[in-house]
């Protein structure tokens, strides 16, 4: 009702909505995704995470949402999709099952400044924030691995962003 209600009063400014979600709640969305009046876009690869792999649970609404052009998806975050440092490269299935779903519907973003594990409601009482010191070219090449052509590399860096934020 909410992601509704929040599109019907955007809309007119030609703005989108972003939802950092697990695929849970994606999956539980779906219906309120497909039918938005403003784009939708998930971040860090729709909440999917590495280890399950691409037959996890909701992972196939996800790519149903964004094959369908119903969502956009960022493809960045692979140190929220895995957890094996330094190099996240386990998080590369995930980025490809995007690509091949949707390669018109993915943008990029560099999730700097990094946050780890963070508060979702903080209060006094939480802990400050923990910044992780993450090499950004290495993600970055995470992202040209899993694109697999530099003209579907272009595509998510450059050209779909764009289009999203019609510049």
């Amino acid at each position: 009702r909410r992601v509704a209600e929040t599109a019907e009063r955007i809309g007119p400014f030609g703005w989108h909505i972003q939802i950092f979600a697990d695929l849970a709640m994606v999956a539980a969305c779906a219906d309120v995704i497909r039918t938005a009046s403003v784009p939708i876009v998930l971040d860090h690869m729709g909440g999917a995470r590495a280890e399950p792999g691409l037959r996890q649970q909701g992972f196939g609404t996800l790519l149903d949402l964004l094959g369908a052009g119903k969502c956009w998806m960022k493809v960045s975050g692979a140190y929220r999709v895995s957890d094996r440092e330094p190099d996240f490269a386990d998080s590369t299935p995930i980025a490809r099952a995007l690509v091949k779903a949707n390669p018109e519907r993915l943008v990029w973003g560099t999730d700097w400044p990094h946050l780890g594990n963070h508060a979702a409601h903080p209060t006094s009482a939480a802990p400050p924030a923990i910044y992780r010191d993450l090499d950004a070219g290495a993600l970055l090449s995470l992202l040209a691995e899993a694109a697999g052509d530099e003209g579907t590399l272009r595509r998510i860096l450059v050209d779909n962003a764009a289009k999203l934020y019609g510049f």
